[in-house]
């Protein structure tokens, strides 16, 4: 994770001296926290004006000049912001965040401050208005956010994201097939299900895990069986393939399927048919197959864990959905989307530590946990702003302090000399079997064991 997703803290503006006056310079408005519904400000660029205020007022951004000076208002209707709250401009190292003698207060990254030299990913809250400060960012997206492929995984204020997503809606509407790629949660059925939606096919989305279905019945389950194939085959049973017949496949974590089946599944996208279990003759299918997996399938392949052919014949597009913590900026528009569909349009209001919460947790879980976090946060509130304790109650893990950059890059790098060791001391120095069990490539792993002067030789034991 790089330091622009670790908030760090506010300490004395020449402790903090991170160059940022980067070109591409963004302030993004993520949060409401007395209206989390409510729309979003686009993120307004920092390079293209002297200075920013932020205050109370109509919603709007006035741009004017002083003094010869290309001044940007944000106004926003936050009771507990100031008509003049909080001014943002270029100086002496980048750009620096001051208090106007506000009445709340301004903070950054949680905590009270005067007078701030801003640094990437730093939070700005002023009043009960959440911002975030980009430097060196792609520019965000100017794109309409409502458009015919609109899961909640792929909201997005991000330009990367968004145009990878329109370009998603123009394979949906083909016979490509696609690879979705996330880790846990991230939303890959969803999006499988929005692209069979837009591909207009008749037939159903028919999904499986290939993960979860023990390796003797994945086959029979797939491909289907005829009575009398095996013992316990009482009658015929078509299979999921023949299921999915004139729609789509859905095969959620492929780089799980055993070698045996990625074989007969190599048949049947080669000659569009399928021969179930105890059949003599094989049956026609037409098919539109969509895998997801968290894992890195080329290198599966270069391991010799995945069929090369196989991987050609489904890799007609690739799609990354990122995992949460790399996309902050899309936490308020997430969830003003979720909020909608689990309180049906009544009124919220959340306490500013318990959006400070949200914004420094780390997602293990990913949108799927946001979206559980929210509802059981908004039953626990019972009517009332939802506050720190009813979010940390649905978080997977503790919400963690904050930490500053190298801190956090000292933690990452414990964190990983402790899961190669540990590797190392269960497959006894073996770093193949080290890069199967952390689904990495061996070329990586050596990197890794290099970094952090590891000699797998030490661990074969006698």
């Amino acid at each position: 994770m790089s330091s622009a997703e670790n908030p760090t803290r506010t300490e004395r503006p020449d402790v903090r001296a991170e160059v940022s006056n980067l070109p591409n310079t963004w302030l993004f408005h993520v949060f409401s926290c007395d209206d989390p519904t409510a729309p979003l400000r686009p993120a307004c660029r920092l390079d293209d004006c002297d200075a920013v205020t932020l205050g109370r007022g109509e919603p709007g951004v006035t741009t004017r000049r002083d003094a010869g000076r290309r001044v940007l208002e944000l106004t926003f209707s936050d009771a507990w912001m100031s008509t003049q709250h909080a001014r943002i401009e270029g100086g002496l190292g980048g750009f620096w965040l001051r208090d106007e003698r506000s009445k709340n207060g301004l903070r950054v990254n949680g905590e009270r401050t005067e007078n701030a030299l801003l640094v990437d990913g730093d939070w700005i809250e002023a009043g009960h208005t959440v911002l975030r400060f980009r430097h060196g960012a792609l520019p965000p997206s100017t794109r309409p956010r409502s458009h015919p492929l609109d899961p909640v995984a792929l909201d997005t204020m991000l330009s990367a994201l968004d145009a990878r997503s329109h370009d998603l809606e123009d394979i949906a509407r083909s016979t490509v097939s696609v690879i979705l790629r996330g880790e846990t949660g991230t939303g890959k059925e969803v999006v499988a299900r929005a692209v069979h939606k837009l591909s207009g096919r008749a037939g159903e989305l028919i999904a499986i895990n290939c993960g979860a279905l023990p390796a003797a019945i994945l086959e029979a389950e797939l491909f289907g069986y005829r009575k009398g194939a095996f013992s316990s085959a009482s009658e015929d049973r078509p299979g999921l393939v023949r299921a999915a017949d004139r729609g789509t496949l859905f095969l959620d974590e492929i780089g799980e399927l055993p070698a045996s089946s990625q074989v007969a599944l190599l048949r049947v996208l080669q000659e569009s048919e399928v021969r179930p279990l105890g059949a003599t003759r094989p049956v026609k299918v037409d098919l539109r197959v969509i895998c997801a997996t968290h894992r890195d399938l080329l290198a599966l392949v270069a391991l010799g864990q995945f069929r090369a052919d196989l991987y050609a014949r489904l890799a007609g597009h690739l799609f990354e959905i990122p995992p949460l913590r790399e996309r902050r900026e899309d936490l308020g528009l997430l969830t003003a989307t979720l909020l909608r569909r689990i309180a049906g349009g009544g009124a919220l209001r959340f306490e500013p530590d318990a959006v400070r919460a949200l914004c420094r947790h780390d997602w293990p879980l990913n949108v799927r946990e946001l979206e559980k976090c929210l509802a059981s946060a908004v039953v626990l509130a019972r009517g009332g702003p939802v506050g720190l304790d009813h979010v940390s109650a649905a978080l997977v893990a503790p919400v963690a302090p904050p930490l500053d950059a190298a801190a956090a890059a000292k933690q990452r790098r414990a964190e990983r000399r402790t899961e190669l060791v540990t590797a190392l001391q269960t497959h006894r120095g073996n770093v193949s079997a080290v890069a199967r069990a952390l689904g990495k490539a061996r070329s990586q792993v050596q990197r890794w064991l290099r970094e952090h002067g590891l000699d797998p030789s030490q661990y074969r034991g006698p």
